[in-house]
């Protein structure tokens, strides 16, 4: 006999004591019949295993202890346990106690036509879309937008963090500034004068969980100050549209061409604000023009506003940087960035640099949202900075993805050759314009990649203006090889449509 089920029981009584209930599962023996004690406690357990809420691997109190919580004999504890074991749910481990080992095994799933989905690639995507399509499964992964993971600066994280712990005091593990740590603050200020040529004074600086939230942040302060209407770029990105249109009235589109977003239409849009990625326009890739950055600063200095997405503007190849807007109109800018491209999605923060006139009212929705992101993070975050290593992270990125970028154009030559490739000079993404005598619609090619284990994004997308059929495929997270083999399935694809 398997002690760690329990010793011989005593069945001397089935009766309970004067404290009815656990909290472990939120027992109750007063929900127990009469003379029942072990029926009703191997059936709660039973259930429990069942929906989950004691999963495979999870130990079960110790007979004693559960006993004594619930106000009964040993006996009925044990008697239970043993019925569980018989059943193969559960099993003793010595030492290790009483684990649940197995779980009934769930009803068969309506067939398919029972449960129709909607198809992945709709040419009208919810919101929902990203996070579908990031649990899709994938041999090869092709989207944009991925960073290369397996680069994460591991051992700098851990020095970080380690002289992060070492130096922390208990007062510091307390609730932080809303704002973001003044070590963050101060680290992003100097990063962004560094690298952005932007000049910042840390308490302007609000720490944000990543650019989602710094567009949301800007959505809801904006319509508190009455501007319910933002102007996009067209093509721009999907889901950065999709959490400002979230919280305001209208985001019409503003076509954008080989110059970047064209200012005549904006003005004819009448929007007070307009949504821009102006140092690598997402996702054509494109430099606002000197000219253009001219009339989009007439446009501002007469009124306008301008949200600054400034999401990946340290990845450049083959040119040299272009300076942030806030740093030629800080008063008509807000300012988002993030670490989400340098280092990963996961760590979930990005900064936000607001004019004056929202700074109270985009703070006001910070605090309401979180009080604030995780103080540790922030903490590490800001020494890695600081030290210097983030730049030595950026250095050896920016060799990986020059290669791979060179891996994917290679690919495309070969396997696309009716492709056009737009945006190569930086950023972590490629755009494919296709033939226009494709044979699909780049969902449906999109849809076909992703059944042959391919994944990509139609370009149509991030366009709701008339524009070209096409791709937007991401280098930065693959090998060459894996590259060189996503591009090919694609142009074996394009040659079956054809």
């Amino acid at each position: 006999m398997n002690r760690s089920i329990g010793d011989a029981p005593d069945r001397s009584k089935e009766s309970g004591a004067a404290d009815p209930g656990a909290d472990f599962l939120q027992l109750d023996t007063a929900e127990a019949p009469p003379g029942g004690l072990t029926d009703w406690l191997a059936h709660r357990l039973r259930e429990a295993v069942a929906d989950g809420r004691l999963p495979v691997g999870d130990r079960l109190p110790a007979t004693r202890v559960l006993a004594a919580e619930l106000g009964v004999s040993r006996g009925v504890v044990t008697d239970a346990y043993r019925r569980l074991a018989e059943e193969g749910q559960v099993a003793g481990r010595g030492r290790g106690g009483t684990v649940v080992v197995a779980a009934p095994a769930p009803p068969a799933p309506a067939p398919p036509a029972a449960r129709p989905e909607p198809p992945l690639f709709r040419p009208d995507p919810g919101p929902e879309v990203f996070d579908a399509l990031r649990a899709a499964p994938a041999r090869i992964d092709l989207s944009p937008g991925r960073p290369d993971l397996a680069a994460f600066p591991r051992a700098a994280w851990l020095r970080a963090e380690r002289a992060v712990l070492d130096g922390l005091s208990a007062h510091d593990l307390g609730y932080g500034d809303p704002r973001g740590t003044p070590e963050l603050r101060r680290a992003v200020a100097h990063w962004l004068a560094r690298n952005r040529g932007v000049r910042a004074d840390p308490d302007e600086v609000l720490i944000t969980a990543g650019t989602a939230q710094a567009l949301a942040l800007t959505g809801q302060a904006l319509g508190r100050a009455g501007i319910t209407e933002v102007a996009a770029e067209d093509p721009g990105s999907l889901g950065a549209r999709q959490h400002l249109a979230h919280w305001l009235a209208a985001t019409p589109p503003v076509p954008v061409d080989a110059d970047g977003v064209r200012v005549d239409a904006l003005r004819a849009t009448g929007a007070p604000a307009v949504l821009l990625t102006p140092a690598h326009q997402y996702p054509t890739g494109v430099v606002l023009s000197g000219e253009r950055r001219r009339e989009l600063l007439r446009w501002a200095g007469e009124g306008g506003l301008v949200i600054e997405d400034d999401y990946d503007a340290e990845h450049r190849h083959d040119r040299p940087p272009v300076p942030a807007l806030r740093a030629a109109l800080p008063d008509r800018v807000l300012y988002a960035g993030s670490v989400s491209k340098l280092l990963a999605p996961a760590l979930r923060t990005g900064w936000l640099l607001v004019p004056p006139r929202f700074r109270e009212d985009v703070l006001a929705a910070k605090r309401y949202a979180d009080l604030g992101n995780p103080v540790l993070p922030q903490l590490v975050l800001a020494r890695v900075m600081e030290s210097g290593a983030l730049e030595r992270h950026l250095r050896l990125l920016r060799r990986r993805h020059r290669r791979r970028r060179d891996a994917m154009i290679a690919a495309v030559r070969e396997h696309l050759p009716g492709a056009t490739v737009h945006g190569a000079a930086a950023g972590l993404h490629l755009m494919l314009t296709l033939p226009a005598d494709l044979g699909c619609t780049d969902t449906e090619l999109a849809t076909a990649a992703l059944a042959h284990g391919v994944k990509v994004q139609p370009l149509s997308w991030h366009a709701r203006l008339p524009y070209a059929q096409g791709l937007v495929l991401g280098y930065a997270a693959g090998a060459p090889g894996e590259i060189a083999e996503g591009v090919a399935v694609l142009g074996r694809l394009v040659r079956r449509s054809g």
